[in-house]
């Protein structure tokens, strides 16, 4: 029976359109060299502790374990799931040629390579049963995800998630240990959904209160036409010192493009410094016209890092559009 395999691109979504177009999905951690020339995983890891003295003991058996699974137990005709931060989807694929040490494919730094031949229907991550969404938010690089399988065989033909519960119960071997990172990056996805099921109103609110937890006054507009410009930031109770923000904000999957940058420039205030808000990211056009204009943009990932760093300077009002709790992780 074949095996269900996720498989994290990390922070790096530039790896996924490499790994379409050449059919792979690959791991980094080159400075360990072939895994396959090790006998052990334990020799692996005892390399790690030596080319990483910098990281924590911890983090260095991740590591070694993460290249040790990912070379010795993913076979072909297995499943590998990967997500994309940009978009959040889900792409999936079949392994069709086994693991190699090439670090001519994908590049230096990402040398431990798979083959597989990716499906091009992707599963948006809200497809997905709440099951399914926190496990696949998982905390490791290469981990497995079975009791999954169904319910993405399903979304990939057109069928409703299916509710289940994961029994996958990894043995001694398949062991990780978590650090602070993990757990950051688990909540940082969980968060991207919360603030994804906003609807747009609340989403300009969420705006609002970000930039009045930074110390600005802030002038939401009203629902109907904005002219371009949602919220009207400024330091001074009458608008007239300087800066004065002007901010545009799209909720949606679609990518924000050049001509609504270009839009948001021309709007009143003339003058104003700009910021573009878009969950669904900006095109490469929409980069440009802001890199030559001076136009602030904040995507998901980057909306989710401000939640986090401003969130207890927010109103109780603001904060709950977002209710969330504060944990305490020990350091190693």
């Amino acid at each position: 029976m074949s095996k269900w395999w996720m498989v994290r691109a990390g922070d790096n979504n530039e790896l996924i359109p490499a790994w379409i177009t050449k059919e792979v999905a690959s791991i980094g951690w080159s400075d360990l060299g072939n895994p396959l020339s090790y006998s052990t995983r334990e020799k692996l890891i005892e390399k790690a502790h030596v080319v990483y003295p910098k990281e924590r003991p911890g983090t260095r058996i991740n590591w070694g374990s993460q290249v040790w699974k990912f070379s010795r137990e993913i076979s072909v005709d297995d499943n590998i799931i990967t997500y994309s931060k940009e978009t959040r989807e889900y792409l999936v694929g079949k392994v069709h040629q086994p693991y190699s040490y090439n670090p001519k494919i994908v590049s230096d730094y990402y040398p431990n390579v798979i083959g597989v031949k990716w499906e091009s229907k992707r599963i948006p991550r809200d497809d997905l049963s709440k099951g399914a969404k926190n496990s696949l938010g998982g905390i490791a690089t290469v981990f497995r995800v079975d009791s999954w399988g169904n319910e993405i065989e399903g979304l990939l033909q057109g069928n409703q998630p299916i509710v289940a519960v994961s029994t996958t119960t990894p043995d001694a071997s398949d062991t990780v240990i978590i650090d602070n990172s993990d757990y950051i990056q688990q909540a940082m996805s969980l968060l991207e959904d919360a603030i994804d099921q906003l609807d747009a109103w609340k989403m300009q609110d969420l705006i609002g209160g970000l930039l009045e937890a930074m110390g600005y006054q802030v002038r939401v507009s009203p629902k109907g036409p904005d002219g371009g410009v949602d919220i009207i930031a400024h330091r001074d109770a009458f608008g007239f010192e300087n800066p004065i923000i002007k901010v545009q904000v799209k909720h949606r999957k679609v990518a924000a493009g050049g001509p609504e940058i270009q839009q948001l420039l021309g709007a009143n205030p003339i003058g104003a410094s700009s910021l573009f808000v878009s969950t669904g990211g900006f095109t490469s056009q929409a980069k440009s016209v802001a890199q030559q204009h001076g136009v602030k943009l904040i995507d998901l990932t980057e909306l989710v890092e401000l939640v986090t760093e401003w969130y207890e300077r927010m109103t109780a009002e603001k904060q709950s559009l977002l209710p969330l709790k504060k944990v305490y992780v020990p350091n190693e």
